[in-house]
């Protein structure tokens, strides 16, 4: 919706300010736009289905956050500093992007570094980020190159700060370093990424599914995985499908 501006209140040809030498021009720097990365339709992305209930008609975009310009606040710009100063010319190689969104610091790290960088925040004295409290997934079908996401939560129990890692790789080759040596609590929560995602963690002492059955094909919570209808088996029982069990009246 548009006004018009009343008559009368447009500013004289005088009142404006030239600029002069002793008078700076200021330019805010403009926000980085969403990186969008995709096109949902419908509730659930689901097609074909006759849904009558007026959600087949949603269409979004899926998008990520675009990359924060510095400042990025007192104590993230600490955080920054002390972790560019501790990785020196490796930074700029192993931080892909850096994003500040609702009040968390991301750190978007190259997988080849995961490793590095998880030490360097371990183990430098002015971060010391010693505990990881979880390792959870994210299944973007759409973005090409990057489909598959690990996110690190890491805590610092000494300076009470926390920042995130979030790491991606191709959906043919979803091979991730462990950090199971760098923070051995992660043996379960990479076990439980690994068993709903499908991505494989390098060096991990026993990758094994921890939640579905261990000849369960696929990994239920990435997007393209079926929505209902899987026929499920325990110990030779079968159970069937949702759409082919026996209905009540």
């Amino acid at each position: 919706m548009t006004f018009d501006a009343p008559t009368g209140t447009e500013s004289p040809p005088e009142a404006a300010v030239e600029p002069t030498e002793n008078t700076p021009e200021t330019t805010e720097a403009a926000e980085p736009a969403d990186e969008v990365i995709g096109v949902r339709k419908g509730m659930f992305g689901v097609s074909g289905t006759g849904d009558t209930s007026g959600y087949g008609r949603l269409v979004r975009t899926v998008s990520m956050p675009g990359g924060t310009p510095a400042p990025y606040g007192p104590v993230f710009d600490e955080i920054i500093a002390n972790l560019r100063l501790a990785l020196a010319k490796t930074f700029d190689e192993a931080v892909e992007k850096i994003v500040v969104f609702r009040g968390e610091l991301t750190l978007h790290i190259r997988r080849e570094h995961l490793v590095l960088v998880a030490k360097t925040l371990r183990d430098t004295e002015a971060l010391r980020f010693e505990l990881c409290l979880g390792v959870s997934g994210a299944h973007y079908p759409e973005d090409a190159g990057r489909e598959l996401h690990a996110l690190y939560h890491l805590n610092s129990i000494t300076h009470n700060r926390r920042v995130r890692l979030e790491v991606s790789v191709p959906d043919d080759d979803p091979h991730l370093p462990s950090l199971y040596t760098v923070y051995p609590t992660v043996d379960w929560h990479e076990r439980e990424t690994y068993d709903f995602f499908g991505i494989l963690f390098d060096g991990h002492p026993s990758l094994t599914r921890i939640a579905m059955p261990d000849d369960w094909r696929g990994h239920p919570q990435r997007k393209d995985y079926p929505l209902g209808g899987i026929p499920v088996e325990y110990k030779g029982a079968r159970i069937p499908p949702p759409d082919e069990r026996r209905t009540y009246s």
